[in-house]
């Protein structure tokens, strides 16, 4: 049997999988074409980092995102992927993969605005002509959403272990005292993303998605650039739903939630790992159709 060609194989890779995909793509292009080509190391990047001067950037406002898929080096790289791979490991396993764009790419946003407003209004920075790249904002986004959507859930860290919130407040204040330090700009990002993923998680809990009208821009902009199909003629048949019918929807969609708000509360309780399996295949479907 066909194991199919590289689309094949990529469309099979999670959503993760895929965004790490695209970044180690783009690291080994941009580090070897500006090489074989005999340009400057930055002749491909200096066109999407996200720069601090407001006038730089209104020429080139798509950097908001773009400089997400840079970096500096291999290191730089490799650990924000093995970051994000485990993350959305836990993250993928409630939530849909649209839900992961939606806090991966509003994290890389609100990083990215982080950066740019604080270099233009705190005295110390201000006059600094810099620029910045890396999906640090993004991925820390993701991991501080689960952080703050089960705090409680206990993960395995090198020999030891501890709970999610712990991990999350390790990486936030990592962040706060290391400004003054070096990498003012990435650690001020950080905390951007860290924010968006805080408050995500938090509204979440509540039954609000801050990230719905994100899903609808994405919608959009995607329908804009899908070839339009020829609609097939048909006669339409309207049929009329009973008050009984849509009494039983009504009934069957407070139920679902109401399941899945009491399977959120053991989680936040006791963990992920107390759920049985049926709980885990409950919650992990209830995600996919979100």
């Amino acid at each position: 049997m066909s194991t199919g060609g590289l689309r094949y194989q990529y469309a099979r890779l999670s959503i993760a999988e895929k965004l790490i995909t695209i970044n180690v793509a783009v690291f080994i292009l941009n580090a070897l074409l500006p090489f074989l080509l005999g340009f400057g190391r930055n002749a491909i990047s200096q066109w999407f980092e996200l720069p601090v001067d407001l006038m730089a950037y209104i020429t080139q406002p798509w950097s908001i995102i773009t400089y997400s898929f840079f970096h500096a080096d291999l290191w730089h790289l490799f650990f924000n992927m093995l970051l994000l791979y485990f993350s959305a490991r836990i993250f993928l396993n409630i939530f849909s993969a649209r839900k992961l764009i939606n806090v991966y790419f509003l994290g890389v946003i609100l990083g990215g605005l982080f950066f740019v407003v604080s270099y233009n209004i705190f005295p110390v920075f201000l006059g600094a002509n810099t620029s910045i790249i890396g999906a640090s904002a993004g991925v820390t986004a993701v991991l501080i959403f689960i952080c703050a959507y089960i705090p409680n859930q206990i993960v395995r860290v090198v020999f030891f272990n501890v709970k999610l919130w712990y991990l999350g407040a390790f990486f936030v204040l990592l962040d706060l005292v290391q400004i003054p330090a070096n990498n003012s700009g990435g650690h001020l990002a950080h905390l951007g993303g860290a924010l968006l993923g805080y408050v995500y998680a938090r509204q979440l809990t509540k039954g609000k998605d801050i990230g719905e009208g994100f899903s609808k821009l994405l919608d959009a902009l995607g329908a804009m650039f899908k070839p339009k199909e020829k609609k097939a003629s048909m006669k339409t048949v309207y049929r009329k739903t009973t008050a009984s019918a849509k009494s039983k929807v009504d009934y069957d969609k407070e139920s679902r939630q109401r399941k899945i708000d009491s399977i959120l509360d053991k989680i936040s309780k006791s963990g992920y790992e107390s759920l049985t399996k049926a709980e885990k295949d409950f919650l992990f479907k209830a995600g996919k159709e979100e």
